[in-house]
């Protein structure tokens, strides 16, 4: 299905990359890549306020994600092609191949890496460089005279400086997140996007007219904040704008990113303080020093990337006298940061629009699982009149941990446990008769709707502290259907969690299979391509119950596109979910023994 521009255009920056490598096995899409590289050309060339960054990210890690799938490389190796297009397109822009590595280490990566991914990002991050060299030159893009540190007894000024920095970091990405709170939830309730987009450029327009050092990605500026040939004041007007209209251009629909601006932010805060303490303190500072320092601080900061924020200005500058300072005011910086938001920033960007990746495999997996089709039936049901001896009775014949007490309508009214029923056992004699089922019922219970997914229920089933849960048919009638379980879900997680793993590894060998060869994987068991039965076309996977039914795993799917589809594949691999529906041109490829195999030449 073709995109619409809007879905497009939502797609952008580190953000999308993250995303696509976690969840979608470092595919993004190739249209997404071309729209991406226009857009932020017309933001940034028209003045918007913004940094090249997050789109070139995103163009290298789209061209990458493309180049991997006409090689047909199994998923694992897209997400490596992915990631390594990203850093290395931040290696070229920058002109700082280790830069390019740690940016996609730390922010695509999320600090989670193998020693293979590492050589890979190497490879692709030199070689951009290389190329960047020859085709623009060596020369870093930052002009200033030699640095001076000063006397080391001065390091504590670092310290100060790094903790600025990261004030303005937590003050810069608060008012982000402000900003965008308001402009989705009130502004463009109010007037159309488009308008705001024009107001917002108009805003850029009036601010550049009396300081145009802030249009564009802003290297013009830094380079005469760094000369020294700006007032102290006329900086602070600087920073205040970039401050303030950096998040307005990107949360009003804006295409770029916020590097750029934190090294423009970072060098006007680090020259504000080398001036003001030379004023007020008669410190004599070199203005060039605190510049460099301030914008490896607020880069830091702002993206929540240490390593990489020391290694770029490192590499920009070529200067190994910085190392110390910039240590410092970066650690700083990231720390309060950090402390601050409670982990990195691009974490909670995510969060904040539903995505939790710290275990985004176990989620993927049981978000795809309906509660419906993996629960265990004939839950066992008592009147709500039942006496304690009556209680007892049932639950010593349920194959279940709870018992679930109802009312005349089958409706759910209470839930009782083992647990419930031993805090009584030593005056069990003297209450059997007296107590009913629903004076020791928990009238509370909590409980999944049947279409609601595992990954939902194992957060129930962990917050409560429980090891099953009702499933009940809707909200308002509230029949109890089925129970689900912990150990169901860990069950689900694990035996899908392997099928996954062993696709993955055998993509590769089952591209090559036909019909007529099996692939064995171990003694009694095989991996075999068939074509669908004439009566599975049009069913989805829930409906054909096909493990149930013949004992066998669903693999993976093979499918055969259009020549120019957007796949750019003939062949195509589809990992389906259970509403996927069977189509006449599917190939199956299919897992299990031997002898159910052996049963699929009847369809």
């Amino acid at each position: 299905m073709i995109k619409s521009a809007p879905e497009i255009s939502k797609r952008r920056g580190v953000l999308d990359i993250i995303k696509s490598v976690a969840t979608r096995e470092g595919i993004i899409s190739f249209r997404t890549t071309v729209f991406h590289f226009f857009a932020p050309v017309i933001s940034i060339g028209s003045g918007g306020t913004v940094g090249p960054e997050g789109p070139a990210a995103q163009i290298g890690g789209g061209v990458a994600s493309k180049i991997a799938t006409l090689l047909k490389v199994s998923d694992q190796r897209r997400r490596i092609f992915t990631t390594a297009g990203a850093g290395a397109a931040i290696a070229a822009i920058f002109n700082t191949p280790l830069g390019g590595v740690f940016f996609a280490l730390e922010i695509i990566l999320l600090n989670d890496y193998h020693t293979p991914t590492f050589s890979a990002l190497i490879l692709a991050s030199v070689s951009a460089s290389a190329i960047a060299r020859i085709f623009l030159g060596n020369n870093s893009v930052f002009i200033f005279s030699v640095p001076d540190i000063g006397d080391y007894y001065y390091l504590y000024l670092f310290i100060i400086l790094g903790l600025l920095g990261g004030i303005l970091s937590i003050l810069f990405l608060k008012f982000d997140f402000f900003s965008e709170r308001i402009i989705k939830t009130k502004i463009q309730k109010i007037i159309p996007q488009w308008m705001f987009m024009i107001f917002i450029g108009l805003l850029v327009g009036v601010s550049g007219y009396f300081y145009e050092e802030i249009f564009g990605i802003g290297y013009t500026g830094i380079n005469e904040i760094l000369k020294a040939v700006l007032d102290w004041r006329v900086v602070l007007i600087l920073l205040l704008l970039k401050f303030f209209l950096v998040p307005l251009t990107l949360n009003s629909g804006g295409f770029g990113g916020t590097f750029a601006p934190s090294l423009f932010m970072g060098a006007a805060l680090g020259y504000i303080f080398s001036v003001l303490m030379s004023s007020f303190f008669g410190l004599k500072l070199d203005s060039t020093t605190y510049t460099l320092v301030g914008m490896g601080a607020v880069l830091g900061g702002i993206n929540s990337i240490p390593i990489t924020a020391i290694l770029m200005i490192f590499e920009m500058t070529k200067e190994y006298s910085l190392i110390l300072p910039l240590m410092l005011a970066v650690i700083v910086s990231s720390t309060v940061t950090q402390i601050v938001f409670k982990g990195p920033i691009h974490l909670k960007r995510l969060e904040r629009q539903g995505f939790k990746l710290t275990s985004a495999k176990e989620t993927s997996i049981l978000k795809s699982m309906i509660a419906e089709h993996y629960m265990q039936k004939n839950p066992v049901l008592i009147d709500q009149n039942i006496t304690l001896q009556e209680v007892v009775t049932s639950l010593m014949k349920s194959k279940f941990h709870r018992i679930y007490t109802v009312d005349s309508d089958e409706k759910l009214i209470g839930v009782i446990s083992d647990k419930h029923v031993r805090n009584l056992i030593t005056e069990f004699d003297s209450l059997k008769k007296s107590l009913i089922a629903a004076d020791i019922a928990d009238n509370k219970p909590a409980f999944v709707l049947k279409e609601q997914d595992l990954d939902y229920a194992l957060k129930l089933l962990t917050k409560g502290e429980i090891e099953e849960l009702p499933v009940i048919n809707n909200p308002v009638e509230r029949n109890v259907i089925g129970v689900i379980t912990r150990n169901d879900i860990l069950s689900i997680y694990n035996n899908l969690s392997l099928k996954s793993d062993l696709a993955e590894g055998l993509t590769r060998e089952i591209s090559t299979l036909n019909e007529s060869r099996t692939s064995k994987i171990s003694d009694g068991y095989s991996i075999v391509e068939r074509k669908p039965s004439y009566d599975f076309i049009g069913k989805t996977l829930k409906d054909l119950r096909i493990r149930n039914k013949y004992g066998l795993e669903i693999l993976m799917i093979k499918k055969y596109d259009e020549m120019f589809d957007e796949s750019g594949l003939k062949e195509k691999i589809v990992m389906p979910g259970h509403d996927y529906k069977i189509e006449a041109d599917d190939i199956l490829v299919l897992f299990g023994k031997d002898e159910n195999i052996e049963k699929t030449k009847e369809w």
